[in-house]
């Protein structure tokens, strides 16, 4: 797999680089959040208000005082605001991780006490990226694209462990790698 210069200076722009990623960005997480979970959220909440103001203490033959019902209604609507806002999340974060959206979706919904977005979150596959060569659907844990075998991860010839793109031997056997990376 000896590349001329030219060549392997292509090739080191194009691989896909699985260890440094993308960087969080916390906005682009909630834009991921359908507008519709988000309306639903809006109104969950707003009915937990009018849930709790109109109609929850209202057989009790002492209520207690509005300084007391306000908090306990806002805490309460956001909880399960927050729960419809997550649901969203999960259906459009398993979509674009690949996953079962739809399985995922039910079972956030169904496990009680939000232990199914706990397992959601542990077990949850890495986002996958594209092959830069034919574009196809590339889970980050491969080296070679499934399609078109585009090497996506320069891998040492002797013990196959991932490399830096430009080292001059591999840091775990130290086989020389002369146009390898």
């Amino acid at each position: 797999m000896n590349l001329p210069a030219a060549a392997s200076g292509q090739k080191r722009r194009k691989t896909m680089n699985r260890t440094s990623g993308e960087k969080f960005d916390i906005r682009e997480e909630f834009r991921l959040v359908p507008k519709a979970m988000i309306v639903v959220a809006v109104l969950v909440f707003l009915g937990m208000q009018a849930l709790l103001f109109l109609v929850a203490f209202r057989h009790e033959p002492h209520p207690p005082p509005s300084i007391v019902k306000i908090p306990i209604a806002a805490v309460a609507g956001l909880a399960l605001g927050s729960l419809m806002l997550l649901v969203g999340y999960v259906n459009r974060d398993a979509k674009r991780r690949g996953m079962n959206y739809v399985l995922w979706t039910f079972l956030v919904l169904l496990i009680p006490n939000a232990i199914g977005y706990i397992i959601y979150f542990v077990v949850r596959q890495p986002i996958v990226g594209s092959c830069p060569q034919c574009g196809a659907t590339v889970n980050p844990a491969f080296n070679f694209c499934p399609k078109c075998k585009f090497l996506l991860h320069p891998a040492c010839p002797q013990c196959h462990r991932t490399i830096e793109v430009g080292a001059a031997f591999c840091p775990y056997c130290s086989a020389e790698l002369k146009g390898q990376a």
